[in-house]
């Protein structure tokens, strides 16, 4: 129990640390290639985070045919956003999809 606390605190304390740096030194200037690895760290987390909800919806087997509605629900929205360009439409129309192919699936309620 001690060791998972110690790790907590030692986590909480790295995150305040590597924030606050930012803080501390203002004028602290990335060279121009770090500045472009670091225009790709959303996309990386938020892919990191939807893919393996699509992927492996159960959280245990891959899931790749055409009963997934996770998976053809998240192609649909990738087509939407690439379309429109629109947050709010990309989102709604995600949501339109993933819902309406769970209830002809035959997967309602959630």
């Amino acid at each position: 129990m001690m060791e998972t606390w110690l790790l907590i605190l030692g986590m909480a304390l790295i995150t305040f640390v590597i924030r606050y740096s930012l803080f501390a030194f203002p004028d602290l200037r990335f060279p121009p290639l770090v500045r472009q690895g670091l225009h790709y760290v959303p996309t990386a987390v938020l892919s990191a985070i939807v893919l393996p909800g699509m992927l492996i919806p159960d959280g245990q087997h891959w899931a790749f045919g055409l009963d997934n509605a996770y998976l053809l629900a998240g192609l649909a929205t990738i087509a939407i956003a690439a379309l429109t360009r629109h947050l709010l439409a990309t989102i709604g129309g995600g949501l339109l999809v993933f819902f309406v192919l769970r209830a002809v699936l035959g997967q309602l309620p959630l």
